[in-house]
């Protein structure tokens, strides 16, 4: 009889848009399904089990996804749906929603954490919606950099904002404030390689009121505060 992890595995292993882990209190790999143990650049499960995720995604990815899962397995609380950045086939680096959660044994102690991470694509341009959507979204992408109301952009397109947040979801499968944000962290990572701008003064170009708010949300999406990002991408471009 197949034990329910291993079925659980063999399920995620057909999945190639997901990642799928089960880790131990220590965050080593217990568990993986084929997506993640081919983007992490190794030929065999069981030479992925038993390290962590600093030990096998370079540099900044593996330091965030390694601080998650210490934060999961100290507090016992969960992340869902987070916005952030993983390694896509080939080992470039592309938009997903993560899930963590924890594990916990019979007596109800945390003893690791369980985990799926799901890529984000192309929009449905098939949707009878999109052209309406997409409008949402030019706003977005054109009005970033100020503090912007997400309801009066619906509005401005002839939407509500619950239309808005579930039209997002179906075509996007991201809500509009999650939207906003990926547009926003994309200019500001563009801004910390190519400029010599403060930290505060990419936080105001980006929309964001405060550094401190600009901060939180890059650390929870790339994985890293905007001063280690600038730094580690100005000693890559100076090793290359």
């Amino acid at each position: 009889m197949v034990a329910y992890p291993e079925l659980l595995e063999g399920l995620f292993d057909q999945l190639p848009n997901v990642v799928f882990f089960v880790k131990d209190r220590a965050g080593r790999y217990v568990q993986a399904n084929r997506t993640l143990v081919e983007r992490c650049g190794i030929q065999h499960k069981r030479d992925l089990l038993g390290r962590t995720a600093a030990e096998v995604f370079p540099g900044l990815l593996g330091a965030g996804y390694a601080a998650q899962d210490r934060q999961v397995i100290a507090t016992g609380s969960e992340i869902r749906d987070r916005l952030e950045l993983h390694l896509y086939p080939g080992r470039g680096q592309g938009w997903c929603l993560t899930y963590k959660t924890p594990r916990r044994d019979e007596r109800g102690a945390i003893v690791g954490l369980v985990g799926i991470s799901r890529d984000l694509h192309r929009p449905d341009e098939r949707h009878p919606e999109y052209q309406r959507l997409a409008r949402a979204i030019e706003q977005l992408r054109a009005r970033f950099d100020e503090p912007l109301r997400l309801a009066a952009v619906a509005k401005r397109v002839g939407m509500s904002m619950d239309g808005f947040e579930r039209l997002a979801k179906q075509v996007f499968h991201l809500t509009p404030r999650q939207l906003l944000a990926q547009v926003r962290i994309e200019e500001a990572s563009r801004l910390l390689r190519e400029t010599d701008q403060s930290v505060a003064e990419i936080a105001h170009a980006c929309g964001y009121a405060d550094h401190s708010a600009f901060t939180r949300q890059f650390r929870a999406t790339v994985g890293t505060t905007p001063r280690a990002y600038r730094d580690a991408t100005m000693q890559k471009s100076a090793a290359d």
